[in-house]
């Protein structure tokens, strides 16, 4: 800073105040001062400086996400970057992998780098251990489940009503057999989108066979496994509802190597990519990451800038695409 301070011709204090970006300071002084910081090639310490502000701000948010490999949360942590990035504020982001301890260890990590607040997908079912944090003052979001023991703002997805949109669909096509394939249960997620199943099922006066049911199914090869074994059964369903977008792929892998997919209809929960491009199209239950997470963050920032109103529940609604696996006739 001393460097940048003598080439501009300018005290050190000026210089400070243009790159914590503080009033004060004349638009033409402070491009000489830029000027002078990027011929030195001059990088600013963000942590160092954070701990002299009078706001303590780092300008640095924390986004803990199930896995950000997977496109629903890869498409969440983008839509969040995108806002962050207008106000000038870094995204550091982890997957927790569903793993409680790991999802403590990346808010632990993120809060011993001042981060202002925090994006949570949450994989633990106890977040009291965040009241400290709260108490530092550190603003929290919580997307997709909501957190337990701790009230906060949510960003969630109509989940129960989504599937009970699509069972109702393939009953509509005729269907009476309408085999479900799920997530982890004790994932709270999937445990919603099977219990619109369960009351959809009821609400048409189906009586639910639990042969036709597989929870707990975790990635792709275990959703495949578990459908082929479900079509192969002697009484076999003729639809399909995947209730996450993994379990989907799976699933129509076993349609097409049964030569079933033109035969089993099937409807999953989650949009996946290139799904307009297969034969048939898979009709889906789509959430909205981007207005999931944009939602998050103009939440999370709308505290930062010192909102203190009751927690704020926001529920994103899905929309059925129908693209043709859906709409497949017993």
């Amino acid at each position: 800073m001393r460097e940048v301070a003598a080439l501009a011709k300018v005290s050190i204090k000026t210089v400070s105040r243009v790159v914590n970006a503080e009033a004060g300071v004349s638009p033409s002084l402070a491009r000489r001062v830029m000027a002078a910081a990027e011929r030195l090639d001059y990088r600013h310490n963000m942590t160092a400086s954070s701990l002299r502000r009078s706001n303590g701000r780092s300008a640095t948010i924390g986004v803990v996400l199930e896995d950000v490999s997977n496109p629903f949360s890869s498409a969440l942590h983008r839509s969040i970057e995108d806002v962050a990035v207008q106000r000038g504020v870094l995204v550091l982001a982890g997957s927790s992998d569903e793993d409680e301890e790991r999802e403590q260890q990346l808010v632990s990590a993120f809060a011993s780098r001042r981060v202002d607040g925090l994006i949570i997908q949450p994989s633990s079912h106890d977040h009291s251990y965040l009241q400290a944090e709260r108490k530092a003052g550190t603003a929290m979001v919580f997307v997709d489940r909501p957190p337990s023991f701790l009230d906060a703002d949510t960003v969630l997805t109509d989940n129960a009503a989504g599937v009970r949109r699509g069972v109702r669909h393939l009953v509509e096509q005729g269907h009476r057999r309408i085999g479900y394939l799920g997530d982890l249960h004790t994932i709270m997620t999937a445990a919603e989108r099977h219990r619109g199943y369960v009351e959809e099922m009821a609400a048409a006066r189906i009586e639910l066979d639990e042969s036709l049911v597989r929870l707990d199914l975790r990635g792709i090869e275990k959703a495949e496994q578990a459908t082929l074994e479900m079509l192969e059964g002697s009484r076999p369903p003729t639809a399909l509802f995947t209730g996450q977008n993994l379990v989907t792929i799976g699933a129509f892998r076993a349609l097409r190597k049964l030569k079933l997919h033109n035969r089993i209809a099937l409807i999953g929960f989650d949009d996946i990519l290139l799904a307009d491009l297969l034969e048939p199209g898979i009709t889906v239950i789509a959430q909205d990451p981007t207005a999931i997470g944009r939602t998050a963050a103009e939440v999370l920032f709308r505290r930062l800038d010192g909102q203190r109103s009751p927690s704020e529940h926001h529920v994103v609604r899905t929309t059925m695409i129908k693209r043709g696996s859906g709409e497949i006739h017993p």
